[in-house]
């Protein structure tokens, strides 16, 4: 469960996509990224290309294969979410009460009179 504290702000498939692809020990298709993930290959399919429109990805054909990769700017943003995911494991389990800028509300008045 460590992992999934960051998906609090990320959405689960989309972030596991990119920290995947910053894997860069391995070659990623869509095919095997999408197993890898989780994820349909269709969600999957449609994700890269909003990425690849935003120059997060780019990717080389090799038949009916296609090899997709982070390009720099996508890697930084994955450094950045890797980063963030991080420090949310860090950050320790406080309560409201546990910070000094949370103040207790003052108690009201008893309506009833005297």
């Amino acid at each position: 469960m460590e992992e999934e504290k960051g998906m609090l702000l990320f959405r689960d498939k989309q972030t596991r996509l990119i920290l995947i692809l910053a894997e860069a020990k391995k070659e990623w298709y869509l095919s095997n990224l999408a197993r890898e993930a989780g994820v349909t290959y269709i969600h999957t399919s449609r994700f890269i290309g909003r990425c690849k429109k935003e120059g997060l990805v780019d990717s080389e054909s090799h038949g009916k294969l296609k090899r997709v990769f982070l390009t720099e700017k996508g890697r930084a943003i994955a450094n950045g979410i890797q980063a963030l995911l991080n420090k949310m494991k860090e950050a320790p389990q406080a309560s409201p009460e546990a910070n000094p800028a949370f103040k207790q509300p003052p108690p009201q008045p008893s309506s009833a009179s005297s």
